[in-house]
Order: structure tokens, then C-alpha cells, then sequence
């Protein structure tokens, strides 16, 4: 019983050796500091993340433990920081709530990429250390980042810093940093200060909504260009049953480009989005897009088409059929070649018009040009984004309505059998037009003269 005692006592007196052993040694194996914050702010994203390579205020604290005394701290900015000239950086020093003066002034290395301070006294522990960087740039990258560094003791030992807490880091793209290089102008400043032009062409947001933008254009652009060579065929076989000597067939292709051009695309596009749905017919909202599309957009083909064919002289036909063509190979080798030439001004405007309808998609929720402008209004309340949606729309429309004007004139120039254009004379000086009018009206005159008298040296 004694033995079993005395191993008991004996066990715990080596524990509490133990405990006292570490409580003693592991302070002065972690080191003098403490470091419990990492925060930069300054140019937080809607997540919260900091931009890298944008300026921002980067906060580094840590506290010192006790039983030691800290003579110097160096924090280093993980690769890829930049500090530039117009980094700034301020040193405070707290013993609980109270703000003391210290013999300390930080001092930024923008090449090494480090700020250091040199304190007079050393700090002594349960002081706390807080370094504030400004207009500090942390690598643009995505991911997280650490600040490290060194400490001297008041012995003069040089130690490592304890890890520091992570910075989530987003990177910036090159519409972000223009907009902040904007921020700091002073007549984008004032441009803005006049509230209409805030509201519907503030700098700043037109740079940062141009990339969301431009992805809902790219996705507008690519509904028409795939809907639009679906409509052609739709259009001529529609365009063929109504010009055809079947009853039934003309009869059909009516009621379908009456209906389709008689109702708005807006109801059609209804229809077809919570309609189709209701009958268990469940289809991937672009492709169903691209098909209402295409299904309004035929019937103004048929239209177009069939006008198209019925304009050329029935000689065509005559002719063709003399020669032992097929109905099929003279509609598709003669009449269908002259019929697209003629047509094409017309086709392009309703390229230009299906195009533009594209932006009826967003009341049902595709995500096109219209809906991802939207979402930014509704993010910053400020109209910009609209402008920048038109901007992309004329970037479409205008130059090919130069290009339907175009065709349009040198189709007029064929049919009539014009050749081209000559270019006007230039005036020179102030009375050359008048005496070339003079010279020309005067040389008739003399041609008729010298034929006349020619004419009577003849008899």
C-alpha cells in the first residue's frame, strides 16, 4: 500500500515537473511576438476579397509576449507587392486601450518590399504593435497571401516572424484599375458633380460595365446569327407553299405569316417560354430562344422571298423551260440566284430588326445584352449601363444600315442599267465656276456653226 502511494506521489510531482517545463521553455521557443491580425482594405470586391495590384491599407498587429522585449520589427510583403513612392506608413503602439508616444518611425523599403522600425526603447511585453501600410499594392493574383519578416530581440537576436493570418486576394482585371487610376482625376471628379450626366454616362461605370456587357452582346450577336440562317429556309419554304398552285399548301403558309406577323414577338416569345412547359415540353431557354426567333423571323422571309421571286419578268421562266429545265432547276439555278440579289437590302434590314429584338429575351430571363445591362442598374441604381448596351447595339446596326443603303443604290444603278457615278467637277476660285459654265455653253455654239458651214461648202 505505502509502495503504490509513493509510485502515485512520484508520478505526479515528475507531471507537474513536467507542466512547469513547458510553461516556461514554450514562450521562448514561439518567440517574443505574438501575431494575431492581417486585414487589407481599401478596394474590397462584392465578396469581400481584396484587389491585387490596386492600393490599399494593409494592417499588421501583434503583441508582445511576456518576459520579452522587441527591439526591431521588419514585415515583408509577400512577392509581386508593390510599394511605391506614394506608400505611406504609420506606426502605433497600444498598452491596452491607452496610445503611446514611441521613439519610432517606419520606414518603407520600395525596393525590397518591406517596412521597418527601429524603436529607441525596446517595447517591452504585453505592448501591442500595429503597422498600417497605405497605398500598399498586393500581388495580383487569386488566392490567399501572408506577410512575413523578422524581429530583433533586445539581445540583438534576429528571429522570424510567427505566421501571419491570410489575405484572401482577387485579381484585378484592367477595367478595375482604370476605374481607380478615374477615381483619383480631378475632372472625372467634376464631370460627375453634374447629376445628369452622372446618372446616364458616369465614367467609371461605363469602363467597369463594359465587360458584363460585353458578354451579354457576344450572346445577343450569337441568338441572331445562328436564328437568322434558320429563318431563310423556314422563309422560302414558306414563300414556295404560298406561291404554289396548291390549295391547301397557299392556304397554310397564309394563316402562318398572317398569325406570326399579325401578334408581337413579345406574346410569341411568352407563349412559347411558359406554354411549352405546361405540356411537359422542357427545352434549354437559348434554344428556345434561337427557334422563337427563327419562327418569327420566317414569316417576314416568306414575305420577302416571295416578292422576290414573283419580281422576276415570267420571260426567265419561259426561257428556261425552252432550254429543257425542270421546274426544280429553274427555280434553284435561274429564278432563286436573281431572286437573293434583289432581296439581300431587304434581308439585311430584317437581320438589323431581329437583331435589335433580341432584347425582348430578357423579360423572360435569358441572360443577353439587355438582361446583363440590367442587372448592373439594378446593382448601382445609375442608367450608364443602358448607354453601354445601345453603344453595343449601334456597333451592329449602323454600319449595316450603311451597308443596306449601299446595296440599295447600286441595285437602282443595275436595274437601270446606269454604270457609275461620275464625280463632280471642283470649283476654282470665286468666278471659275461661271466662266467654265460660259466655256461650255459657248462651245455647242461654235460646233453647230462650224458644221453649218460645213454643211454648205458640201452643197
Amino acid at each position: 500500500m505505502a509502495d503504490s502511494l509513493k509510485d502515485v506521489l512520484k508520478r505526479m510531482l515528475l507531471t507537474a515537473l513536467s507542466l512547469s517545463l513547458v510553461i516556461t521553455f514554450v514562450p521562448m521557443l514561439a518567440g517574443a511576438l505574438t501575431q494575431d491580425v492581417t486585414t487589407a482594405k481599401g478596394n474590397e470586391t462584392s465578396t469581400g476579397n481584396v484587389l491585387g495590384g490596386m492600393p490599399t491599407r494593409v494592417t499588421w498587429e501583434s503583441v508582445v509576449d511576456k518576459g520579452e522585449s522587441v527591439k526591431s520589427i521588419t514585415v515583408q510583403f509577400p512577392e509581386g507587392s508593390d510599394l511605391t513612392s506614394e506608400t505611406t506608413a504609420r506606426l502605433t503602439v497600444l498598452n491596452g486601450v491607452e496610445r503611446l508616444e514611441v521613439d519610432a518611425e517606419p520606414v518603407i523599403d520600395t525596393e525590397g518590399e518591406n517596412v521597418t522600425v527601429d524603436f529607441a526603447q525596446p517595447l517591452e511585453a504585453g505592448l501591442r504593435v500595429r503597422i498600417e501600410t497605405y497605398n500598399a499594392c498586393l500581388p495580383n493574383v487569386s488566392g490567399e497571401v501572408t506577410l512575413s519578416g523578422t524581429y530583433t530581440r533586445d539581445n540583438g537576436e534576429v528571429e522570424q516572424l510567427p505566421e501571419s493570418p491570410s489575405i484572401e486576394v482577387t485579381q484585378a482585371s484592367l477595367a478595375q484599375k482604370i476605374v481607380s487610376w478615374m477615381d483619383e482625376q480631378p475632372f472625372i471628379e467634376a464631370w460627375n458633380s453634374v447629376t445628369v450626366l452622372r446618372l446616364f454616362l458616369e465614367p467609371q461605370l461605363i469602363v467597369s460595365s463594359i465587360p458584363t456587357v460585353f458578354t451579354g452582346w457576344l450572346i445577343s450577336l450569337a441568338l441572331v446569327l445562328v436564328g437568322f440562317p434558320l429563318a431563310i429556309p423556314i422563309g422560302l419554304a414558306s414563300a414556295f407553299m404560298k406561291i404554289s398552285r396548291s390549295r391547301v399548301m397557299h392556304v397554310l403558309a397564309a394563316i402562318y405569316t398572317g398569325v406570326v406577323r399579325g401578334t408581337p414577338l413579345f406574346l410569341q416569345i411568352y407563349i412559347a417560354f411558359f406554354g411549352l412547359p405546361l405540356m411537359g415540353i422542357n427545352l434549354n431557354e437559348y434554344l428556345l430562344a434561337v427557334l422563337v426567333m427563327a419562327f418569327n423571323s420566317g414569316a417576314y422571309m416568306c414575305e420577302i422571298l416571295r416578292a422576290g421571286i414573283q419580281s422576276i419578268p415570267k420571260g426567265q421562266f419561259e426561257a428556261s423551260r425552252s432550254l429543257g429545265m425542270t421546274q426544280a432547276q429553274t427555280m434553284f439555278s435561274v429564278i432563286i440566284p436573281q431572286t437573293i440579289r434583289r432581296v439581300i437590302p431587304t434581308m439585311t434590314s430584317e437581320f438589323i430588326l431581329l437583331y435589335k429584338d433580341t432584347s425582348l429575351l430578357a423579360a423572360v430571363g435569358v441572360m443577353e445584352l439587355m438582361l446583363y445591362s440590367r442587372s448592373v442598374v439594378a446593382l448601382t441604381g445609375n442608367m450608364t449601363p443602358y448607354i453601354v448596351a445601345a453603344f453595343f447595339y449601334l456597333i451592329v446596326t449602323l454600319p449595316l444600315i450603311r451597308v443596306v443603303t449601299m446595296l440599295e443604290d447600286r441595285l437602282a444603278l443595275a436595274d437601270n442599267g446606269g454604270g457609275a457615278p461620275k464625280p463632280k467637277a471642283k470649283r476654282k476660285g470665286l468666278f471659275g465656276g461661271a466662266k467654265k459654265k460660259a466655256a461650255v455653253a459657248a462651245e455647242p455654239a461654235a460646233e453647230g456653226q462650224s458644221a453649218e458651214e460645213k454643211g454648205a461648202d458640201r452643197d
